[in-house]
C-alpha cells in the first residue's frame, strides 16, 4: 500500500512536466477550494464545525490525478484528511477512480504518514453516468472491513436527488443499509461582470443513524 501512495504522489509531481505542452496535449492543472459549514460525507458527520477543502487536479484527456483535504476552521474540532486520487473517464459516461484517504486525527490512527496500516485507507470506485442519472460503486480495499457503498443520484431542472447505502463502518451495526439520502442545490451569485460565486446547499438524511444534517457553502 505504501508503493501505491509513493506512485500517485510521484505522479502529480511529474505530471508539472507537461505544463509546458498543455495546449498541443489539452492538459491542464486546476486549483480551488470549498468552504462548507460543516464536513458530511455519505452520510457520516466529521465535525461540527466550518471546513475549508482544497483540490488540486492534473488533468489529461480522460485521465486525472490530484490531491483533496478537509480541514476544520475550529480550534475544538480535529477532524484532519488529505487524500491522492487518481482515475479515467471513457467517453461512455463510464470512470474509475482510486483514492488513499489519509486521516491523521482519527481515533487509531498514529498521524504519521508513512505508517499506512493505521493512518490510511484505500479504495476503488467504478461509476456509470447516463444522462442526468448517475450510478458508483466504492469498496474498500486494505486496512478497513471490506466497506462498500453504492450510490444512485438523478439530477433534475433545479434539483440534485442522491440516495446512497453501505456496511461496515458506514452503519451503526456494521450491516448494509441507507445511510446518505437528499437533495442538493446549486446557485450562482454575480459579484461582479467577471466574477460569480457558486453557492451550494445540502438536505441529508441518515436513516440509519436517525440524523438530518443541512450543510451550505461556496467554491472559489
Amino acid at each position: 500500500m505504501k508503493k501505491v501512495s509513493l506512485i500517485l504522489f510521484a505522479a502529480i509531481l511529474l505530471s508539472g512536466s507537461f505544463v509546458s505542452s498543455a495546449q498541443e496535449s489539452k492538459a491542464a492543472w486546476t486549483v480551488g477550494a470549498d468552504f462548507f459549514n460543516r464536513y458530511n460525507w455519505r452520510g457520516t458527520d466529521f465535525g461540527n464545525s466550518p471546513v475549508v477543502q482544497p483540490t488540486i487536479k492534473y488533468t489529461s484527456g480522460g485521465f486525472s490525478l490530484g490531491a483533496w483535504g478537509s480541514y476544520s476552521l475550529s480550534a475544538n474540532t480535529t477532524a484532519t484528511e488529505a487524500d491522492l486520487f487518481m482515475g479515467y473517464a471513457f467517453k461512455n459516461g463510464f470512470s474509475l477512480t482510486m483514492s488513499d484517504y489519509y486521516f491523521p486525527t482519527e481515533p487509531g490512527s498514529t498521524g504519521k504518514y508513512f505508517d499506512y496500516s493505521k493512518s490510511h485507507i484505500f479504495e476503488i470506485t467504478a461509476a456509470q453516468a447516463i444522462g442526468k442519472f448517475s450510478l458508483s460503486g466504492n469498496y474498500y480495499f486494505a486496512n478497513a472491513d471490506d466497506d462498500i457503498y453504492f450510490e444512485v443520484a438523478y439530477a433534475f431542472k433545479t434539483v440534485n436527488f442522491f440516495l446512497g447505502a453501505g456496511n461496515q463502518s458506514y452503519t451503526d451495526s456494521g450491516k448494509f443499509d441507507v445511510v446518505n439520502m437528499g437533495i442538493s442545490l446549486t446557485k450562482t451569485i454575480d459579484i461582479t461582470d467577471k466574477f460569480a460565486l457558486p453557492l451550494i446547499g445540502k438536505v441529508i438524511l441518515n436513516p440509519n443513524k436517525e440524523q438530518i444534517f443541512f450543510v451550505v457553502g461556496f467554491s472559489l
